[in-house]
């Protein structure tokens, strides 16, 4: 097997440099793409949960995620659910009751946090409720998927929960009740943690700074070839 010429060689090697170059470029520029839609995120959501409160729709996407929304209606409290939860009052368990409004529409609402799995009861009769929009948490938590037949839940998966309880087809969402849901203080409500995680503009730079060194490498590896030609 005889070797590959020489120019060939010198030619698959310099091309095979500028692409590593061009894609550690384009992976900088991807993130900061990526920065500027997560800032943009962040900022449509501030204005949502800034806003005065909607009535609650009968359907959502991801767009409504965070969106302050009113419900009023009857709670089932017979088929309260609970969802194994960990916040900044320590681990215990989301209280969601669902919530049948006057048009018969199912709505889950998380009603707070609690340490134990119990509840005191929600009010009685018609009930409104004030809070975030959530979309659902299909699924399960962090290597634990949820077990509707034992009754064990670490997301708050409406469908799922829906269908345990016979609650039939409720809304895709839940809403994260605010803090002044239940006068006695439990559940405690108001606990949404709103964060985005964001360090594109650190990725961008670590892709650009590895692009530099490529292109210093490159121009290097160019001058030893070509000294080496000439000789």
């Amino acid at each position: 097997m005889t070797a590959a010429p020489r120019p060939f060689a010198r030619a698959a090697i310099g091309l095979a440099w500028l692409l590593a170059i061009a894609a550690l470029l384009a992976l900088g520029t991807w993130q900061v793409q990526r920065r500027a839609w997560k800032l943009d995120l962040i900022e449509r959501v501030a204005a949502r949960i800034h806003a005065a409160p909607v009535t609650a729709p009968r359907t959502a996407t991801d767009d409504d995620a965070y969106r302050r929304v009113t419900a009023r209606g009857i709670y089932l409290r017979e088929r309260e659910t609970f969802v194994q939860a960990s916040t900044v009052r320590g681990p215990g368990w989301w209280v969601m009751t669902p919530l049948r409004s006057p048009d018969g529409t199912i709505i889950m609402i998380n009603r707070g946090f609690m340490p134990a799995r119990a509840a005191p009861p929600p009010p009685a009769g018609t009930a409104s409720v004030t809070g975030l929009l959530r979309v659902s948490e299909p699924g399960g938590g962090f290597l634990r998927d949820n077990d509707p037949g034992r009754d064990r839940w670490y997301s708050r998966d409406v469908a799922a929960i829906a269908g345990k309880r016979g609650l039939g087809q409720a809304v895709p969402y839940f809403i994260d009740a605010d803090a002044s849901a239940n006068a006695v203080g439990q559940p405690v409500g108001g606990l949404t943690v709103i964060k985005f995680a964001n360090s594109h503009l650190v990725y961008a730079l670590t892709w650009y700074t590895l692009a530099i060194m490529a292109a210093a490498g490159f121009l290097y590896w160019l001058r030893v070839d070509r000294v080496e030609h000439a000789a």
